[in-house]
């Protein structure tokens, strides 16, 4: 975003000119224009972001766009793992057109307590936001059941996290954006659990790097998944899919 376009964003969230200064020297000092003003943009929704929320990337529109063409239920059960701020699954949901409407069976967990209680206030009664690690706090009647299952996992190498720009690195929190070593372990454990939890036809749609894709698609091949690659030049976006066999 370019600096005008930054201003009009804080003269827009403004109430007052204090609010204004307060909000100018936030940003200034370097923190995410998204938590200066408390939202988001993603896929036309307005999503609140709190500190401490990992922020929704445009580029992440890319794999929300891929779940909604795979998606052909017509009353899907989705997951949203790692849900952060719970904007992939809102979204999805509102494309498919049941936001609010209760046609999308829409669920979502994250380990971090922070995001779970933005989730909740995004998600609303929209859909369930449960705290714990990956699968673990879902209920089990899911298993089987799921349309399909999004996942944007942290895919940062621990090595790497220093080179991030300062927003993400200073910002967000580390347990947002480390991978692991190589980046996939968080993608592996996914990939690796998700057809217990798959409907047959379902399928996992994970945001990952086009350096990630070859290890991505074994991992999802081990799994017994039948492996998939999406990618968008315009945003920079590489998605893997995994289908769990009919």
């Amino acid at each position: 975003m370019f600096a005008e376009d930054e201003a009009d964003v804080l003269f827009a969230a403004a109430q007052t000119p204090v609010e204004l200064g307060a909000m100018v020297a936030r940003r200034a000092a370097g923190l995410p224009l998204e938590q200066v003003v408390g939202w988001a943009e993603f896929c036309g929704l307005r999503i609140a972001v709190e500190p401490e929320v990992f922020v929704p990337r445009r580029r992440t529109e890319f794999l929300v766009a891929c779940a909604a063409a795979l998606l052909d239920a017509t009353h899907p059960v989705v997951i949203d793992l790692c849900c952060g701020s719970g904007a992939l699954g809102l979204a999805l949901s509102a494309v498919l057109g049941g936001a609010g409407a209760g046609l999308v069976e829409l669920h979502a967990s994250d380990i971090h307590p922070a995001a779970v209680r933005c989730a909740r206030r995004n998600v609303g009664a929209s859909g369930a936001v449960y705290e714990g690690d990956l699968f673990d706090p879902l209920p089990v009647s899911l298993r089987g059941r799921v349309d399909v299952l999004l996942a944007n996992v942290p895919y940062v190498p621990t090595d790497a996290i220093g080179l991030l720009p300062s927003e993400a690195r200073d910002h967000e929190p580390r347990v947002t954006l480390d991978g692991g070593m190589d980046g996939q372990d968080v993608m592996r454990r996914v990939l690796a659990d998700a057809p217990q939890w798959l409907a047959p036809g379902g399928h996992v749609v994970i945001e990952s790097t086009e350096r990630q894709v070859a290890q991505a698609l074994e991992a999802a091949t081990r799994a017994g998944l039948i492996p998939q690659v999406a990618r968008s030049g315009d945003l920079g976006a590489t998605v893997i899919i995994g289908i769990q066999p009919r």
